[in-house]
């Protein structure tokens, strides 16, 4: 079975067990946890992934690491050490995320910035966004500093491009022409 396939089965299935529990919102805070901590660390992920490391060492590994995860998140655990994928622990963590987005009807803002966003700004944008949208919004902010400054915001399928380098590039294709 294809790995993407595979973790979409997962998340929907651990989703599901966590809203019939009342515990997805809980659930979905240790996913975001896992994919943080997972894909900003590349030896846990190596450590994860690497076929001659025994499942029983990658478990409690993943029990010191993510020790206070709800019982819904440790039951996945357990599920792929039983059947020896912890390699898609990772992706089971975005396609729940995704997927609890949108059974709770949430639109990720994507923004773009040159450096790190501030508190009152990421508000700013938030409320911009509000006014836009009717949907519940969460704001990702990543850093691109080829960008130069300004920002780029992606929400669904629509994309406003404030940067600087497209703002540059317009110039150079005025004056090219």
């Amino acid at each position: 079975m294809d790995m993407s396939r595979a973790a979409i089965r997962y998340a929907k299935a651990i989703l599901e067990i966590a809203d019939s529990n009342g515990n997805a919102t809980k659930v979905n805070n240790d996913m975001k946890s896992i994919v943080e901590t997972v894909s900003s660390n590349q030896e846990l992920s190596d450590f994860l992934a690497s076929p001659i490391i025994a499942s029983d060492l990658k478990m409690n590994a993943l029990s010191e690491v993510f020790s206070s995860v709800e019982s819904e998140s440790k039951s996945l655990f357990k599920l792929l050490q039983e059947n020896k994928r912890f390699e898609i622990l990772l992706p089971i963590a975005e396609q729940f995320n995704a997927q609890y987005d949108v059974l709770n009807g949430i639109e990720i803002a994507k923004v773009t910035t040159a450096i790190p966003m501030d508190a009152a700004l990421e508000a700013q944008v938030l409320a911009k966004i509000g006014t836009i949208s009717d949907k519940k919004i969460t704001l990702q902010n990543t850093i691109d500093p080829s960008i130069i400054g300004g920002f780029i915001l992606r929400i669904g399928d629509k994309q406003y491009n404030a940067s600087v380098a497209n703002r540059l590039q317009e110039l150079r294709r005025e004056f090219l022409n």
